[in-house]
This record gives C-alpha cells, structure tokens and sequence, in this order.
C-alpha cells in the first residue's frame, strides 16, 4: 500500500444533495478509492475459501473487537415491547445511542496514538456501518459505509498489506454475522429494498466476494447453490453460500419466487462470469443510486473532489 494520510483530517460532510451531484460522485476521489477497495479485496479471495490459511494480525484481531463491544451491547440492552408491531424494534435506537457516544472511545482503543487525530473522519463511516437508528433499517448504503471504514483504515496505514485476505476471510465475515444477529434481533427493515427483484434484502457486497471465491471451484457450478445439500455443506467456506443459506433460513416458498434474481444467476455459466456481472450490476444498482449515495459522507481520506490519478488503495 503506498500514499498512506497521516494528518489534515477533518469531519465528513454530504456532498450528494441532487441527481445531478451523481454525475460528481461518478468522478470523484472517492468513488474511485472504494471501487479499487473492493476490486482489490474481490481479487484477494479468488479461487480461496473461508478454510483457506491466511494471517490474522493483531491489527484485525483490534478491528473485530469493535464487533464485540456492539455484539455485548445488543446482549445488554432489552427489546422493546413490540406486540403491535412487526418491524422495527425501537431498542435499536438504544443500540445506535450506545454505538454513536462509545465509538469514538473505541476507535482511540485500537489505534496508536499518531493516528487518533483519524478518527474525526473514521467514527461517521463505523458509526454508519450498521443501520439507521431513525428509520430502523439496513440496506447496501450501510454495507458502503463499512466498507468506507475498512477503505480508510488501510489508508492512514492501520490497516497493512499483508491484511487484505484477511480483511474479507475474517473482519468481513464478523461483521456480516454481527449484522445478520442485528437484523434479526431488532427485525430491520431493509432499506430500499427491490423485494423479490433485488439480489439480496440486505447485503449486496458479500455475493461479490462470494463468487471470487467460487471461481475454477471443481465442485461447486453455478447452478449448485440453488440445492439445499449444497449450501449446508458448503455454507461456512463460501460467503456466497452463507449469504444463500441465511435466504433460506428466514424466507419461506420456493426459491425461484422469493429470489428471482439469485435463481436467475444460477444459469450463468460459470462463477468468473457472475463476479464479472455482479460488480458491474454493483455499480449500476447501488453506486449510482441517489438514493443510496445521497446518505456518504465525504472527507479527506475519502474526497468529493476530482479524481485525478490512480486509486491510492492497489497493490
């Protein structure tokens, strides 16, 4: 990793307030820097499963205690009485309280000393990670702002080279199973959904992930993940299995119908082909979406400003 920020940081602002602003975002810094975050981290897990060997440094042993801290507080703080209710239980709002006045504290933990000027820019991408307290919902916008988070930790230096594997085998996949528990605890509400015509009610990222690491797998096509067998077997090595396996735990009806697009993808003639199509769907469907974007801050590590050069995030 080169280009590594150490100072000038400041607080994160809106910049996406109108449609037309889209066509700025498209052009920016860092829309470029996250494109090439991800690009980076899907290329890192290629052909690799969740078993394969790969170091954990201390560094994300740090980042995923932060999904302890959150993963204590859900534990600690009552429900709410939701008897008149079906979504949306409130004492998430408790949760957001807990996360927004401790995770300043949090971050200051796990960083060295030099780098705590960062966390100005760092907390409103964590704090962002995981819902919206107001609205009582999570969607692909939240999913962006962790992988903001993780994007920044590599780019004021916390974060190494030598993390990128683990950044998805091991820091994505807690975080993804901090979320599925928060989903399920507090009955989010997907925000924006597309229902039965989008990928995913909740997660968009991880299927990415999840076909790298399929691809030229000898025993499981494409048209595999749809069969049941399949996915229990498999579901703890493949983040794309596991994404399958969580539909099929909380939805009920035949595939096809609650997971047209997903069954849709199964026909696709190999997994090179659905990461190919699924980053360029990724782009299309979530970053050029007012909607989505319109909630990103914007700073120095992560800039509305121009793009002029090369992402400082490659390898």
């Amino acid at each position: 990793m080169t280009n590594v920020i150490t100072s000038g940081f400041r607080e994160p602002v809106k910049c996406v307030k109108t449609h037309d602003d889209i066509d700025k975002w498209l052009k920016s810094q860092a829309y470029a820097e996250l494109l090439g975050f991800i690009t980076l981290l899907n290329r890192s897990v290629k052909g690799k499963s969740l078993k394969h060997s790969f170091p954990i440094s201390d560094r994300c042993t740090c980042v995923c205690s932060l999904f302890d801290n959150i993963n204590a507080a859900v534990s600690e703080i009552p429900l709410a009485d939701q008897s008149m209710q079906r979504f949306g239980n409130t004492a998430f709002r408790v949760l957001g309280q807990r996360i927004e006045g401790s995770s300043a504290e949090w971050l200051k933990q796990i960083l060295p000393s030099p780098l705590h000027d960062a966390v100005v820019e760092l907390k409103p991408y964590f704090d962002g990670s995981f819902g919206s307290f107001v609205r009582i919902d999570y969607g692909t916008g939240h999913e962006i702002s962790f992988t903001a988070f993780l994007c920044c930790l590599y780019k004021i230096g916390f974060l190494k080279e030598e993390d990128v594997m683990a950044s998805v085998c091991h820091i994505f996949v807690r975080y993804l199973g901090l979320m599925r528990r928060i989903q399920i605890h507090y009955k989010l509400e997907p925000a924006g959904s597309q229902g039965v015509w989008g990928l995913d009610d909740f997660q968009y990222i991880p299927f990415i992930f999840g076909s790298s690491q399929l691809i030229a797998n000898p025993d499981i096509s494409p048209n595999d993940f749809v069969e049941p067998l399949v996915v229990e077997k498999y579901h703890e090595e493949f983040m794309f299995l596991g994404c399958i396996k969580f539909i099929l735990d909380y939805k009920r009806g035949p595939f096809a119908e609650h997971s047209n697009q997903l069954w849709n993808i199964s026909a696709t003639q190999t997994w090179t082909k659905i990461n190919t199509g699924l980053i360029k769907k990724y782009k299309a469907e979530v970053l050029c979406k007012h909607p989505v974007i319109q909630h990103f801050v914007f700073g120095s590590l992560l800039s509305f400003e121009e793009h002029q050069q090369a992402p400082v995030i490659r390898l």
